[in-house]
């Protein structure tokens, strides 16, 4: 057909982001509109006696305020764990936490008439560490909490696993540390409110989940559904952190409601890290169990999650950190058991990776140690340990193509690793290390039967295919893997293609972009709705040409058929098929299909398809300042089948770049006061380009059988393994082995010393 699919193809929307035409949340100005500004609470546990607007509604150009109790409605993306307000009602759970909003005709004002609202606070015990929360039963964060101030607990257990270590050749029982780490997109956060004199409701905001938005919206404010609309603009980033519904989307909703103006609120780079929802810390305890042979006879792990002040995706998190650890490899028995603790700090959400970055570092490190034990090569042990395709693993979730074991050889051999491991002399090593991945999960986040991705395409005479898609597009590429699918279905020039995107009230519902559902599940909808419109317009082609169906052929705009002078435009085409069978338009859809463990939780990592990925990292290590610098990262993925190579190898390149960031520096660290040390991108670092390594992607096409042309998931798994990969060429330069992130220089070269010593 079309051979869109596999060809390295410019994104649609790359020239108006380059010429500055994209329009973002911010971009957008309406008249009249007003600018809110949020009154954030300066205590990590206080209860709010009294606010007083009286001194900021005197202040010039305040047109309104809001507090709490306007807004008692609880939300939460999670329907069972919803906790949180749009603005503290009773109590505030951390420094940072919203208590009010002002809106004036200018951000100034705004800002300067929250300095005027006069909050009363009755200070609480600070609950910071996990540990710490869970002991005190008199300090309960979100009171009536049966559980006090655990989130979820989750305790699983596949086979027996104290007999299968008992009877293991190696054994290793360590502790780790993940410190807990943000986002950092671009573009902080910002919505925009207008609500018109028929009572319809408008939001544009700055989210990666509009439909879950539109939700959480109607339910607060007490709308119908049908007079909400949430339009997402272009996105400057976001990488999980926008995936819950946030409190200036329902502060600025209510204000133009009160106002009758539009109302904008623009997060500071300060308040994003109030907001943050990034990476959890977790404190982790593994034992690993190898047979003689290297067999992976037994994983346990205890794990602690500082979940911050709210739920957000916490209990999914519980148990990600369970159970998306049980591939590529097999387990011959399994437990984990998951503690998630609300503490006084800013709440912690999905982040590239959700939940399972931080055990498969600890995991990969541990078996790199039980691999020492026994002697055997870590990329060998790896490789005896593959559990297979068309598989399940010890926990229920069903595995249909696996890539791992070519990703292996491909950064194996792209290493030198045979050649090099163990040879390059001291203070320079290899590390490998290897994961799996959702493509999506398999069931919404809200119980229901309705489709979890819907693509509408229209045809029109002119030969333009527009595609109406409810998926959101956070610099990904989905708008532009929507046009490529649609047009490999349908033989027209992807050029030719328009996409609307993330808007309630045009396109079918897209669950959001989160679990990397995007590529598999969005790309199914597009191959139903695609193949649907070809069987019209090869029936009718074929009629005009006198062959079959099976006889027409179709690629970037020009229709073909058995002879030389069978020869069509695709506007041609059109024109025939709906001259034929009316006006032209068709719609696709992904629905869920029943997988997972048969047991309470099994359902909670399924998926239809998984990715697996595999990483080598040099390191070279000045032994004489415990200074260590990542020569290279190989990162060999299976993404099934890549439909734009050039998107996928980016996203690989993006996925190790945020990996090794976490690994080399960034860290969500507090005073015991629950006071952020640097809520700025001055003090909280990130690589730059001179700090960032160089990245060898390589893609692995296994070709899923489920999958849109055999197409998985590219945006999260290969951040996985960078992380331990590094952590286990640190050892291999210089014998001594980090446990806990980030790897600082500091604790190297202390560690160092004593080893020495």
């Amino acid at each position: 057909m079309s051979g869109v699919v596999g060809r390295r193809l410019r994104k649609l929307d790359s020239l108006k982001k380059a010429t500055g035409e994209a329009v973002y949340a911010d971009d957008i100005s309406l008249p009249r509109m007003l600018h809110a500004k949020i009154l954030r609470s300066p205590h990590a546990h206080a209860r709010i006696k009294k606010v007083d607007f009286a001194r900021a509604l005197k202040h010039p150009g305040v047109m309104g305020v809001l507090e709490g109790k306007e807004l008692p409605g609880k939300y939460g993306i999670i329907p069972w764990t919803q906790d949180e307000t749009a603005l503290a009602v009773n109590k505030a759970l951390f420094i940072g936490d919203e208590v009010a909003a002002v809106a004036a005709v200018d951000e100034l004002a705004a800002q300067e008439a929250l300095e005027l609202i006069d909050v009363e606070y009755e200070v609480l015990p600070a609950l910071v560490e996990p540990e710490a929360a869970l002991a005190d039963k008199a300090n309960v964060l979100h009171e009536g909490n049966k559980h006090g101030n655990v989130t979820k607990h989750v305790d699983l257990t596949f086979g027996d696993v104290e007999a299968a270590l008992a009877k293991s050749a190696a054994v290793v029982e360590e502790n780790f540390f993940y410190a807990g780490s943000t986002h950092t997109p671009i573009e902080p956060h910002c919505a925009v409110a207008q609500y018109d004199g028929e009572g319809n409701l408008t939001v544009w905001s700055s989210t990666q989940i509009p439909h879950y938005v539109h939700r959480e919206l109607s339910k607060v404010l007490g709308i119908a559904p049908a007079r909400v609309r949430v339009i997402q603009p272009f996105l400057g980033g976001a990488f999980g952190g926008k995936s819950d519904p946030f409190s200036l989307e329902f502060v600025v909703a209510k204000l133009a409601m009160k106002l009758g103006r539009p109302v904008k609120c623009l997060f500071t780079r300060e308040e994003v890290f109030w907001a943050h929802r990034g990476r959890h810390p977790m404190k982790m305890r593994f034992k690993v169990g190898l047979s003689k042979e290297g067999a992976i006879e037994a994983v346990d792990s205890k794990i602690l999650i500082d979940g911050g002040a709210y739920s957000s995706f916490g209990l999914v998190t519980a148990y990600y950190s369970g159970q998306l650890l049980t591939g590529p490899y097999q387990f011959g028995t399994y437990h984990f058991d998951s503690t998630r603790v609300f503490t006084n700090k800013p709440p912690c959400g999905p982040k590239r990776g959700h939940g399972s970055v931080q055990p498969r570092f600890a995991f990969e490190v541990a078996l790199d140690m039980a691999a020492e034990k026994l002697g055997l090569d870590p990329i060998e042990v790896r490789r005896r340990n593959f559990i297979g395709q068309n598989v399940k693993t010890v926990n229920g979730q069903q595995i249909t193509s696996n890539g791992f074991l070519q990703a292996l050889e491909a950064v194996e051999k792209a290493s030198g690793w045979k050649e090099r491991k163990g040879k390059l002399g001291y203070g320079k090593g290899l590390g490998v290390a290897g994961s799996m991945y959702i493509s999506g999960t398999a069931y919404p986040i809200y119980p229901n039967d309705m489709p979890q991705s819907g693509i509408q395409v229209k045809l029109d005479r002119s030969g333009k295919v527009t595609i109406f898609s409810g998926a959101s597009d956070i610099g990904q590429g989905t708008n532009s893997q929507v046009a490529y699918l649609i047009a490999e279905e349908i033989g027209c020039d992807p050029r030719d293609c328009t996409v609307v995107a993330a808007d309630t009230d045009l396109t079918p519902v897209d669950l959001g972009a989160y679990s990397s559902r995007g590529t598999f599940m969005v790309g199914i909808a597009c191959v139903e709705a695609g193949q649907k419109l070809w069987a019209l317009l090869s029936q009718a082609v074929g009629e005009k040409w006198g062959v079959s169906t099976e006889q027409v052929d179709a690629s970037w705009g020009t229709f073909r058929g058995p002879q030389v002078d069978q020869q069509m435009s695709f506007r041609d085409a059109v024109q025939l098929t709906e001259a034929k069978f009316g006006t032209l338009g068709a719609t696709g859809s992904y629905r869920t299909e029943k997988l997972g463990g048969d047991y309470r939780g099994g359902t909670i990592g399924a998926s239809p398809a998984y990715s697996f990925t595999a990483h080598v990292a040099e390191v070279h290590v000045d032994v004489e300042t415990g200074q260590w610098k990542v020569q290279r990262i190989w990162a060999a993925h299976d993404c099934g089948k890549a439909i734009n190579p050039t998107l996928v190898e980016g996203q690989i390149e993006g996925s190790v770049y945020m990996g090794f960031g976490e690994a080399a520096m960034e860290e969500m660290t507090y005073y015991p006061s629950g006071l952020h040390k640097g809520p700025s991108l001055l003090d909280y670092r990130i690589p730059t380009s001179v700090d960032t390594p160089e990245l060898s992607a390589m893609i692995i096409e296994s070709v899923d059988p489920k999958g849109p042309h055999g197409a998985k998931e590219a945006g999260e798994g290969p951040l996985h393994p960078v992380i331990p990969a590094i952590s286990n060429a640190i050892y291999d330069a210089v014998g001594v082995r980090f446990t806990e992130l980030p790897f600082y220089p500091g604790q190297l070269f202390k560690m160092l010393k004593e080893k020495k010593a």
